[in-house]
């Protein structure tokens, strides 16, 4: 289900946790990074590994700018804003982003890319895009390509990729839609097979398959499993 009533107006913003990791998951896998996770999002996909509950703090943009200098920023590659949904809470990162881009810090987001007009706010300050798109065979929700599809023509504007997280149920229209969407707006796709705890849900052979039929039609695509959970990394 999508839901834009819960994009929040305030000047602050709740944060989960903070901290340094390897990114575990598309083209700049590998990458050290320093990881804000924010609170709430506007889907709920069955997938979802995240946990909205428990223990979060609310910062103002000087604030959270202040605990990020605390880390060793020299050896991050961006700062990965993920969630739950950051751009839930755009009236924050409009005043906090350009903080980080004065400190020359480079920012990487993590997003459902189903809030194009959120994007839109805050894309002048932002370097890499790491967008979702949904499908409903894995997801459970209701289709979500026109979103992605008014997403994509602004995140264009940034380094962006997409990311399909894909179990046993993905269509042929999925595919097709999804690579509609990737040469429309020239889109590296990333194939990311859904999770069974720490193991794939699919056969590696499925997944190979999945991929040829991605191939057929449009070159620029990777399949990459979620790396940090075979590191057993955060």
């Amino acid at each position: 289900m999508i839901n834009d009533e819960n994009i929040l107006m305030n000047d602050s913003a709740k944060i989960k946790e903070i901290f340094a990791s390897i990114q575990g998951e598309g083209p700049y896998m590998g990458a050290k990074q320093l990881f804000v996770r924010f609170c709430d999002c506007n889907l709920r996909c069955r997938y979802c590994d995240t946990d909205f509950e428990g223990d979060a703090e609310e910062y103002t943009p000087t604030e959270l700018a202040d605990v990020i200098k605390q880390f060793g920023l020299r050896t991050i590659h961006s700062i990965s804003l993920t969630g739950g949904e950051p751009l839930l809470s755009v009236d924050f990162l409009e005043k906090f982003l350009p903080i980080l881009k004065n400190n020359y810090q480079k920012v990487y987001l993590e997003t459902n890319a189903t809030l194009p007009e959120e994007l839109a706010r805050v894309i002048d300050y932002v370097d890499y895009v790491a967008a979702d798109i949904k499908l409903q065979s894995a997801t459970g929700m209701i289709n979500a390509f026109e979103k992605h599809d008014k997403f994509f023509a602004i995140s264009k504007k940034a380094n962006h990729f997409a990311k399909i997280v894909f179990d046993a149920n993905i269509t042929d229209d999925e595919i097709e839609n999804c690579i509609a969407l990737a040469k429309k707006y020239d889109i590296p796709l990333i194939l990311q097979p859904k999770m069974d705890g720490d193991n794939m849900s699919i056969t590696s052979v499925f997944a190979v398959q999945i991929m040829e039929k991605f191939l057929k039609e449009y070159p620029n695509v990777r399949l990459i499993p979620q790396v940090h959970k075979f590191l057993s990394v955060r």
